[in-house]
């Protein structure tokens, strides 16, 4: 069976949230939930979904501000409304859920995780312990990545967001990591130069539930591990699915 379902859920708050589901007949679902500036259209999170329809249906979400989904982007203070309702819809079809979060949208994975027993496992890619400490070292920027790729290259495909308020007040997943009950693996860029690799590490320590910590070396930030280092973040990825989900 191979078939995709493109539709809209309303959150709570009144939002719509567009997603796109890979239907391949399976009974355990993977959500990938997107960072900062990206759609459930980037290519990178695609091909990742690509690679793992083999053995899971696949979900890919905009959240608010972004893509199809309506609203303003909220920096992490609403967001978690959009990924509970994705969960409430998934677990209506779905035995079991995993959800692979990038940066930002790894962030919110969190503190939704923190809050719903509707995660049974869940992969943060370049998580900050808090939107506060994110590092913004601009003189560090990955010209590669970020210029050639993203901003003129293909990677450019499916980027893009409508800023909300960003001083609203904001779950530290720092704080709300204490309270996860699923399995939970950290992955995280050795050469991230927006969130460092010791915000993995700290999440990592604070986590009560079965965990695993993976820094890749000279790994770039979040999805753009998938593209320079695509086969080790991939294979990284299904082995740990395949002992935990």
């Amino acid at each position: 069976m191979s078939q995709i379902i493109s539709e809209n859920l309303r959150t709570s708050d009144d939002h719509l949230v567009h997603y796109d589901l890979y239907i391949q007949g399976h009974n355990k679902l993977v959500i990938i939930a997107p960072g900062f500036f990206n759609s459930k259209d980037a290519l990178l999170l695609k091909e990742l979904g690509q690679a793992l329809a083999d053995q899971y249906d696949v979900l890919i979400m905009d959240f608010r501000g972004h893509g199809k989904s309506g609203g303003l982007f909220y920096w992490t203070s609403k967001e978690y409304l959009d990924l509970q309702t994705v969960l409430d819809y998934a677990k209506t079809r779905y035995q079991k859920i995993s959800v692979i979060g990038f940066s930002l949208g790894a962030a919110t994975s969190i503190i939704t995780a923190s809050q719903s027993d509707l995660i049974d496992n869940l992969i943060s890619v370049s998580a900050p312990t808090e939107f506060e400490k994110i590092e913004y070292r601009f003189w560090e920027l990955d010209i590669e990545n970020d210029i050639f790729y993203n901003l003129v290259g293909e990677g450019r495909v499916g980027k893009g967001f409508r800023p909300g308020p960003f001083w609203l007040k904001k779950d530290k997943p720092i704080h709300r990591v204490e309270h996860v009950k699923c399995p939970v693996f950290y992955i995280h860029g050795e050469c991230d130069w927006l969130i460092k690799p010791w915000h993995s590490e700290e999440l990592y320590k604070k986590t009560p539930a079965t965990k695993r910590l993976a820094i890749i070396k000279n790994g770039p930030h979040a999805e753009y591990l998938i593209r320079k280092n695509k086969e080790q973040t991939i294979t990284l990825i299904r082995n740990w699915l395949n002992e935990t989900f």
